[in-house]
């Protein structure tokens, strides 16, 4: 088998605030990608981690009383916590705070600027802290960033860096023009083209540090440090040891003729992943990422954004805590639309648990391992294969690749409840049969559960790895209200 290297990255949550569904609902897409690639022989590299400088998180931690970098510190651990948590196979977290990547960043800086696309000059502009981006009128909702209602916009007065965002408007079409998939969904490629050709504005990319400290210093110009998103969207590329190693670079992000990187991101970063982060690279000599698959928000039941202050937020580690890990997976990855905003509650997670997980598959593997144990069925495997849910997979839908699991699952349940192998009696051959084939049913399930729920895939699997089959402890214990 051919070995490929694969790169997947997540976007970088603010370190201002516990981990929430919303991230959770992300890495643990890009985990379903990275661990279906690794099946697949490829050589994996998946990127998460945290991004730590920036105005919300200095006012943060003076909020708290912190030192900078002690708050980071601790909400940093927070998030790494979710690898555990969510059973998640990353295998690089990086820190903004990172020495290398401080490096890195300003090493970026100094490419820009030798191409022509940084210059020093004062400005006025309507500021959302919340989103740490500047706001056009065109953007704002009755006055307010829609994102971000109850903040008020700061109005911006000084002198900054700004990169060239307006020369390229040209070079991104192109990109969008040559590669038609390269924003997936469709919708969000036409919202990004339909943006970029409009105009580009030169944006901001420092911050004086007499006013706000906390961020890297820009290269040659100590009374500025760099604005967070031009630092944070570095990350991408220095968490491969560029610019010094450019062999793993080259490997993994890969060269300007074939790009290699999927990063996936939410519908609010749109524009930085595929419009700024884009032209950033062509200025510092670097390849275009190969593809963005941009999600959708999770709401609270109604509709209703979630927010600290409304009190609806939900935390991934509770609903662990609650359900297991795979539940969790399972939610997220099977009743959420991929490319829309969605809505869930406690009451839907436990709904979808009973419903799909204890009751449909749960009970499967129960009821057909009773019955093989006390038959004394010996397992003949008949080598079937996994369900393919490549093309799914490569278009991102994760909740159609799991309705193709589960009408497997569904076609199971009818086969035992049409030939009810308890009622055959004095023929021992047909119940070797009907069980046979629903043990193999489930094997294939089990195999192709791996890159979605991968602790239910090892339980079912090992069913088959005993001298003979014996009945499954239960999967999924029935939550009862």
């Amino acid at each position: 088998m051919e070995n490929n290297k694969f790169y997947i990255t997540t976007t970088l949550p603010y370190v201002n605030a516990d981990p929430h569904i919303g991230f959770a609902l992300e890495i643990i897409q890009a985990d379903v990608i990275a661990r279906y690639h690794a099946n697949k022989g490829d050589e994996v590299f998946f990127n998460t981690g945290t991004d730590e400088h920036g105005q919300k998180i200095y006012l943060g931690a003076l909020a708290e009383g912190k030192n900078p970098k002690d708050y980071c510190d601790f909400y940093a651990a927070k998030f790494d916590e979710l690898k555990k948590a969510l059973n998640l196979s990353y295998n690089n977290f990086i820190r903004t705070t990172d020495p290398h990547h401080m490096k890195a960043a300003q090493d970026f800086w100094n490419r820009c600027e030798k191409n022509g696309d940084i210059y020093k000059a004062n400005y006025k502009t309507k500021y959302c802290v919340g989103c740490e981006l500047e706001k056009q009128d065109s953007e704002l909702v009755d006055g307010c960033c829609p994102l971000h209602p109850s903040k008020p916009l700061e109005i911006r007065d000084e002198e900054n860096y700004f990169f060239k965002f307006s020369n390229y408007q040209d070079k991104l079409l192109k990109l969008y023009n040559d590669n038609s998939e390269f924003v997936k969904p469709a919708h969000r490629q036409k919202e990004i083209y339909n943006f970029v050709k409009e105009g580009l504005k030169d944006f901001s990319i420092s911050r004086l540090s007499e006013k706000m400290p906390w961020g890297i210093s820009v290269p040659g110009d100590e009374k500025h440090v760099m604005y967070v998103w031009f630092d944070a969207l570095v990350n991408y590329v220095s968490c491969l040891g560029w610019p010094e190693d450019n062999s793993k670079f080259e490997d993994f992000w890969g060269i300007i003729e074939k790009p290699n990187a999927i990063q996936v991101a939410g519908k609010d970063n749109l524009r930085q992943q595929s419009a700024m982060w884009q032209a950033m690279l062509i200025s510092a000599g670097l390849p275009n990422s190969k593809q963005i698959f941009i999600h959708g928000f999770i709401n609270a039941a109604g509709g209703v954004k979630m927010s600290k202050s409304l009190g609806n937020t939900i935390s991934p580690f509770d609903v662990v805590d609650k359900f297991g890990t795979d539940a969790l997976r399972y939610f997220v990855l099977a009743c959420i639309a991929p490319d829309e905003d969605s809505e869930v509650s406690e009451e839907l997670i436990e709904e979808r648990y009973n419903s799909d997980l204890a009751n449909a598959l749960g009970n499967l593997v129960s009821r057909v391992t009773n019955i093989a144990e006390k038959n004394d069925i010996i397992f003949k495997n008949s080598g079937s294969d996994e369900v393919d849910v490549s093309e799914e997979l490569n278009d991102y839908k994760f909740n159609k690749a799991l309705e193709k699991i589960w009408a497997l699952v569904h076609g199971a349940n009818k086969y035992i409840d049409d030939e009810k192998p308890w009622m055959i009696k004095d023929d021992t051959e047909r119940v070797s049969s009907v069980i046979n084939k629903l043990l193999n049913d489930i094997m294939v399930i089990g195999q192709s559960l791996e890159p979605f729920l991968p602790e239910t895939s090892e339980k079912i699997l090992n069913i088959f790895k005993q001298e003979k089959i014996v009945k499954a402890e239960p999967l999924f214990p029935k939550k009862e209200k």
